[in-house]
């Protein structure tokens, strides 16, 4: 049975999967990393990779992982001074009018590039292919959406010609065999308008998470029998649907309706992909040996889930205060405040201290809480 780790996307709120992963190496006795296959979108790419440029070792992984996002401020990610925030808003504003703006310079609110020179530094992309050789890791997959196509791509890395793994082609999902590179990075967490497009060969690709209609497909592409998810929205065992709605005296905020579209692209899809897995697992208990046989296509994939019990865009209400003052005056004028609602929004761009150690300190005690379960899927 081959184990797959499946890291979802959302800025800053991929912190949460950092604390799962501290439980993980607590809980599971090897210094070997238990997941030959390792997939990740947006910023859970960065934490993918990360992770499989170490995985000789998952205990030194993890805790590499720990010191990246309890040291991560706002300015390792992009520049946050009031000039540079205003020049990207206003170049947004003159790309709605001009036509051509942004053809030969992608425009966006925020200029990443001081995460491009972070990450380089940070992440040893020459060690993949040496824990490829070694054994420690099988494949590697991040996953980013071409805006020439609409297609999301997986772009995945294994051993020189791997014997069970092939490039693959499905409706509106491509899997392509590559080196990884931070490119690849800073194209799948290139969130639309907040981030820049990246250029990939011929094409600009965004944030992995839009269009990513099946979040856990490259997982099983790539030959895993069991998945192992970190997602990073509220916790699938409450009753959401059963939730009444509350009455409310005036209309949605600016942002709340940002946090609204950045949930959608960022949590909805896998929910749903995580629920078609289970259907097709009960469905293949109910076909009987010979069904199962005819229908090759179909397996059944074990699969386990961790995600935070408590709301991430409550605990970044609290947390607003820490923005930089630029995206500070924007949030608090558009409703992202404790109490004002709407912020979900800030809760993907809060890169703070104070914000990610909660989010991890968070996600070790979930794990924890989840111990049993976890102790079954690795056979403990």
């Amino acid at each position: 049975m081959k184990n797959a780790l499946i890291l979802s996307g959302g800025g800053a709120r991929a912190a949460y999967q950092i604390g799962v992963l501290k439980a993980l190496k607590e809980i599971v006795p090897t210094e070997q990393n238990p997941f030959p296959v390792i997939c990740g979108t947006s910023a859970g790419a960065i934490n993918a990779v990360s992770l499989a440029s170490r995985c000789d070792n998952f205990s030194f992984a993890v805790d590499n992982l720990e010191n990246f996002w309890g040291n991560l401020t706002a300015d390792h990610v992009f520049k946050s001074g009031l000039w540079d925030v205003s020049k990207g808003g206003l170049s947004l504003m003159g790309s709605l009018f001009n036509r051509g703006v942004g053809v030969s310079k992608p425009v966006s609110l925020l200029d990443n590039s001081p995460l491009r020179d972070f990450l380089s530094k940070a992440i040893q992309f020459q060690q993949i292919p040496d824990m490829l050789n070694n054994g420690s890791l099988e494949a590697l997959a991040i996953t980013a959406m071409g805006y020439s196509t609409g297609e999301s791509v997986s772009f995945y890395q294994t051993k020189a010609e791997h014997p069970n793994i092939r490039e693959w082609r499905r409706h509106r999902r491509v899997g392509r065999r590559t080196d990884i590179n931070v490119d690849h990075l800073m194209a799948s967490s290139a969130i639309p308008t907040i981030f820049p497009t990246v250029k990939l060969g011929e094409q600009y690709f965004g944030d992995g998470a839009m269009r990513q209609l099946a979040p856990i497909s490259p997982a099983l592409h790539l030959g895993a029998d069991r998945v192992f998810i970190i997602g990073v929205s509220g916790n699938r065992n409450t009753k959401q649907w059963n939730r009444k709605p509350q009455p409310i005296r005036h209309s949605p905020s600016i942002a709340q309706i940002i946090g609204h579209m950045f949930n959608s692209a960022f949590i909805d899809s896998l929910e749903g992909d995580i629920e078609h897995l289970e259907r097709v697992n009960e469905l293949l208990l109910k076909m009987s040996e010979e069904e199962r046989q005819a229908e090759k296509r179909l397996r059944p994939i074990e699969s386990l889930v961790i995600s935070p019990s408590k709301a991430l865009d409550k605990i970044a209400g609290r947390k607003v205060r820490y923005l930089p003052p630029s995206l500070k005056m924007f949030f608090r004028s558009t409703g992202a405040t404790a109490s004002g609602g709407g912020s979900a929004a800030a809760s993907y761009l809060l890169f703070c201290p104070e914000y990610c150690q909660e989010l991890m300190d968070l996600g070790h005690q979930d794990a924890m809480w989840e111990r049993d379960k976890i102790e079954q899927f690795f056979k403990l």
